[in-house]
Formats: structure tokens, sequence, C-alpha cells
């Protein structure tokens, strides 16, 4: 496969100013699309109940059935607080 070879007079300073430029303006583009991750917050059961307001039995029974998922490591459990909020449905 033959490719296209073409030479321009161009100085390193101006090829270097080209690159600089195409490479801010795609970075412009990213920014504008780019939408930072924000980490996950994991609360206790004890914060989770406090949060909304029930007892801990209350947040077992949702848990058993499925309502919250509750995570665990080394034996303690945690809730995301982003499920906790999606949970929450207006009432009519």
């Amino acid at each position: 496969m033959e490719g296209n070879i073409q030479f321009i007079q161009i100085t390193p300073q101006q090829l270097q100013e080209q690159i600089l430029a195409g490479v801010k303006i795609q970075l412009e583009e990213l920014k504008k699309d780019f939408q930072p991750k924000t980490p996950e917050e994991y609360l206790s059961r004890k914060e989770t109940a406090a949060l909304l307001k029930v007892n801990l039995s209350t947040l077992h029974a949702w848990a058993n059935k499925g309502t919250i998922t509750p995570f665990g490591i080394n034996g303690r459990v945690y809730f995301k607080r982003s499920e906790i909020e999606n949970v929450l449905t207006p009432l009519k």
C-alpha cells in the first residue's frame, strides 16, 4: 500500500505550535462532554437507618425483600447512598 508523503516548508517551531493548537482544540471538545465520576458513598447500617428514619430491623427486612441491596466487607454491612436515594419514590 502506497502512502502519501507531503513535505511542507514549516519550521520546527511552527510545527510545534500547530500541534499544540490542535491538541488544545481537542481538549476543549473533550471538556464539554466530560463528566467526572463521583466516588460512591457507602453508608453503615446505622447511618442508613438514621437517614431513612427507620430502625435496624426495618432496614434488615428491606434488605431481605430486595428493596435495598446490602454490600459487605469483613463482616460489616454497607448500603450505597445513591441506591438509597433512588429507591425513594414520590407519593401520589
